[in-house]
């Protein structure tokens, strides 16, 4: 099924995706990869206040491609989302609605995932030129010493992802792998 969302994602938007869905986010979404994560995660066990509140955010596993002239971003692929998985239970559990990477996820991603109503998206690999046309606005929010790897607000029209993990843990890796294996 073809949806449209706007971000942040609410829990009750979360629980309407299914697996396999495809879906086009407008809104406001932030960019993280595993320099920003370690660094969150340290952030979060010296007990002091990540540089956004997570609550219902859509963190996209990206880091940009320097900007052409005229462009908020330059190209803006996904990043791996499996490097983040030992960061991503524990901002799950903290309110985070939603990730988008590419790749499969771990079993305590999924567990996560299942127990706080979020949902994993995929965005297209390999695609990174055509993705970065859907990113209106781009703003570096924190860590900017980590150059690419900063975490940045991105504000995003009708950015293509495909749901693979729903809130009910259905997960699009392991059933389209089932369903090419009966044809």
């Amino acid at each position: 099924m073809e949806r449209h969302i706007q971000a942040p994602i609410t829990k009750e938007e979360a629980k309407k995706l299914q697996s396999g869905d495809y879906v086009y986010i407008t809104g406001t979404i932030y960019t993280a990869r595993d320099a920003a994560h370690k660094r969150m995660d340290e952030t979060i066990h010296r007990g002091e206040q990540l540089p956004l509140n997570i609550e219902n955010e859509v963190i996209y596993y990206m880091g940009p491609s320097p900007a052409r002239e005229g462009r908020p971003i330059g190209s803006a692929g996904p990043t791996t989302a499996s490097r983040m998985d030992k960061y991503a239970p524990e901002l799950l559990d903290m309110g985070l609605g939603a990730m988008i990477g590419k790749g499969k996820r771990n079993q305590a991603v999924v567990d996560a995932i299942i127990r706080n109503g979020s949902v994993y998206f995929a965005a297209i690999g390999g695609a990174g030129a055509l993705l970065s046309k859907c990113i209106k606005e781009s703003e570096v929010i924190a860590y900017d010493d980590l150059g690419t790897e900063a975490i940045r607000r991105l504000k995003v029209e009708d950015f293509p992802v495909i749901v693979v993990i729903d809130c009910e843990g259905n997960n699009l890796y392991e059933t389209a792998i089932k369903e090419y294996q009966r044809q």
